[in-house]
């Protein structure tokens, strides 16, 4: 079984352009924007936060979760300013197959500029390198046709489509995972 201790040391990772860090109470404004903009959410099929409060309550269950060990997320900030303007993270470590699948979202206005492409090649190389994934995988919704491009440009492989696998507000929706062997072992 893959072992993850984090020690309560959040990793921060550094790119040419990106902090990669901590999510904290500070950011509930910005999550809560991720996760209530109706562009932003519209391939998660998940009901949208209403409330402030949520946006609180999900970064810390993201926190605990990463001091249980069971995962990690991270927000995203451009280096010259401390604002998020996206989250990336493991959000489900399944340490028996030494597997995590990563999740993503970014901003409307920092989209197509290539900024999530430098954040998932830094995550994904944290994955392997640090943590010692053997597979990290990534479920999306078919028709989210930008994600699938990052996937396959960070040679992501498409491994299956789902019909009607998924059940959310009275409707069935199709899941495609795509998955990266570490190509390091």
């Amino acid at each position: 079984m893959l072992t993850i201790e984090f020690n309560n040391q959040f990793p921060i990772i550094e790119t040419d352009r990106l902090i990669i860090r901590k999510i904290t109470h500070d950011d509930a404004s910005e999550i809560f924007f991720f996760r209530s903009d109706k562009e932003l959410i519209k391939y998660l099929d998940r009901a949208p936060m209403n409330t402030l409060d949520e946006a609180v309550e999900y970064i810390d269950k993201g926190n605990d979760s990463f001091t249980e060990n069971n995962s990690v997320n991270w927000g995203i900030q451009l280096k010259d300013d401390s604002k998020l303007i996206g989250t990336i993270g493991f959000w489900r470590i399944d340490k028996p197959h030494h597997r995590a699948e990563v999740g993503y979202a970014i901003h409307t206005d920092h989209q197509g500029k290539g900024l999530m492409n430098e954040a998932l090649q830094a995550v994904v190389d944290y994955g392997f390198r640090t943590l010692e994934f053997h597979t990290i995988e990534a479920n999306i919704n078919p028709h989210n046709d930008a994600s699938s491009r990052l996937l396959l440009k960070n040679k992501f492989v498409k491994e299956a489509h789902f019909k009607e696998n998924y059940y959310f507000n009275g409707k069935f929706y199709d899941s495609v995972i795509y998955s990266l062997i570490n190509p390091w072992k």
